[in-house]
């Protein structure tokens, strides 16, 4: 079984820098894992410290049942693909694909064998002649992949494999990602800043800000339900919007008012949870999808059209409320313009509520 087991895991450098702390979790055997977050929070580090590349300050490491703190990489059964591809320039894809297994003494009709069976599940057959400086960075990439394909290791290291690629080959290498995932059934850990790249590949997702995690989950459940503040506008295209205001008892028939300025309050709903911050600052999170243009009245709130981003299928109209910044997802036809007022109201049900100082989510 290669299941990946990391407890306390801790990085330290010389200078006094804590990289990772206390870093916790289970990476299931055939399990697609992914490290995310924004640049400099220890994803790189961690993985890095998964492969033996960085050593581990404290805590323990478990790969397939044993503890690997102080095995060098070639024991340790893992393959990793870098993100500049780390091809040998003077050698050709065949020969790029198969050095590993030649250092490791590996008869040369078994290489064959493998080099053959990779390229062909990765659609490179037709390239194993060329040198890396005639392939495409796509196609560069595929051979990155096959490189590790071939080694056929117990556990995919995988280093912001996509970063150097356009945004239409980004999508498509996450499938091909994704499909060999599927056909190999073996056990990875993917490590990427994009957060569309994390929720569409990953079965779950880590969390991590400034080497700590923060949440870890499916994609589906980190979205409709974020831990806090951060996770909250980290995942999501457009970002959450987030409004702060103090909450009040509404007048009359029940629920509540976020008041978010002078003047202009927000009706809601009744929720449990929320009696005990009745009276304190909260921060109302709302995802664009969630506010749809309607007409003015209770629960609705004004708001100036800033900037309309019509992209197809779909429109983002960027609006002013009061000095608080929304972004709105809705149809692309009968857009309002640019200065137009307009009406928005958030799905009642959809509503997300935090502690604006610790960044928690509320239990509402």
């Amino acid at each position: 079984m290669a299941k990946v087991s990391l407890d306390r895991l801790r990085k330290v450098y010389p200078d006094g820098h804590v990289a990772v702390q206390e870093a916790s979790f289970e990476v299931d055997d055939g399990e697609l894992l992914v490290l995310v977050g924004p640049s400099g929070c220890g994803k790189s580090t961690l993985l890095r410290m998964i492969a033996g590349l960085e050593a581990i300050s404290s805590g323990e490491l478990h790969i397939a049942g044993r503890m690997v703190n102080a095995l060098p990489p070639k024991e340790r059964d893992i393959a990793m693909v870098f993100q500049n591809y780390a091809l040998y320039p003077h050698m050709t894809v065949a020969e790029n694909l198969g050095f590993g297994l030649k250092l490791r003494g590996m008869a040369k009709q078994e290489v064959r064998r493998r080099v053959t069976e990779a390229a062909d599940m990765l659609e490179i057959a037709p390239l194993l002649d060329r040198r890396p400086a005639a392939l495409s960075g796509g196609q560069r990439q595929r051979v990155a992949l096959g490189r590790a394909l071939v080694r056929q290791p117990q556990v995919f290291l995988l280093d912001e494999p996509l970063s150097n690629l356009d945004a239409k080959l980004r999508a498509s290498m996450r499938v091909e990602i994704a499909r060999l995932h599927r056909k190999l059934g073996t056990t990875m850990i993917h490590v990427t800043h994009d957060q569309v790249e994390a929720m569409t590949l990953g079965h779950r997702i880590v969390v991590l800000r400034e080497g700590r995690i923060q949440q870890i989950d499916t994609p589906m459940a980190l979205y409709e339900r974020p831990a806090n503040l951060f996770v909250a506008s980290f995942l999501g295209s457009p970002a959450m919007n987030l409004v702060e205001g103090e909450l009040g008892r509404a007048d009359g028939a029940g629920g509540y008012r976020l008041r978010i300025g002078d003047g202009l309050a927000l009706a809601l709903p009744e929720a449990s949870g929320l009696e005990a911050v009745v009276g304190h600052r909260v921060t109302l999170g709302i995802r664009p999808e969630d506010l749809a243009l309607a007409e003015a009245g209770p629960g609705a709130l004004p708001a100036r059209v800033e900037v309309v981003e019509a992209v197809g299928s779909e429109a983002y109209l960027n609006l002013d409320c009061d000095g608080h910044p929304l972004v709105a997802r809705v149809p692309p036809w009968r857009l309002p313009s640019a200065g137009e007022l307009v009406h928005c109201r958030p799905a009642a049900e959809r509503l997300h509520f935090f502690d604006p100082g610790s960044g928690e989510r509320l239990p509402a």
